[in-house]
């Protein structure tokens, strides 16, 4: 026997006109809330109140960030301010010491002989080490006695 798998499952299914369920319930919401502004208030102050009101209920219906209706991402605002975090590290303010103007380059290390050991040579000269190292046969230890 074959099932069909089903497809698109975080799609939310248009109930109402062009809205979804949720879109819906908080447009009606938005929408009540105003009504009884326009109803108790006088106009200024109904318009005033009905403003953010309307803002934040379209922004509950439509807005989304990186793919996530804006009610989740304050619902994850909320939980992180309201819980409790660790702190594992706290900076303490610690004077710098100044360091003196060094003549050689930073990049040169001294060797015997007045020589100096640049990058470039020292890591030629790690590469012929690696190389040139045989492994150990099996069984041996790393120190002789």
């Amino acid at each position: 026997m074959e099932y069909q798998v089903p497809q698109f499952i975080e799609v939310e299914d248009k109930i109402v006109g062009p809205l979804t369920l949720r879109q819906f319930i908080y447009i009606a919401g938005v929408a009540g809330l105003c009504i009884v502004f326009f109803s108790f208030l006088p106009i200024i102050f109904a318009v005033l109140a009905s403003i953010p009101v309307v803002a934040f209920g379209s922004a509950l219906a439509f807005y989304k960030v990186n793919g996530k209706s804006f009610i989740e991402i304050l619902e994850a605002g909320f939980n992180y301010y309201t819980s409790e975090r660790l702190l594992l590290w706290k900076h303490r303010d610690q004077k710098i010491p100044e360091k003196t103007p060094v003549a050689e380059p930073p990049h040169a290390l001294p060797v015997r002989n007045g020589t100096r050991l640049t990058r470039g040579k020292l890591s030629e000269l790690a590469w012929s080490l690696d190389v040139s190292r045989k492994p150990a046969p099996p069984g041996s230890s790393s120190h002789e006695s």
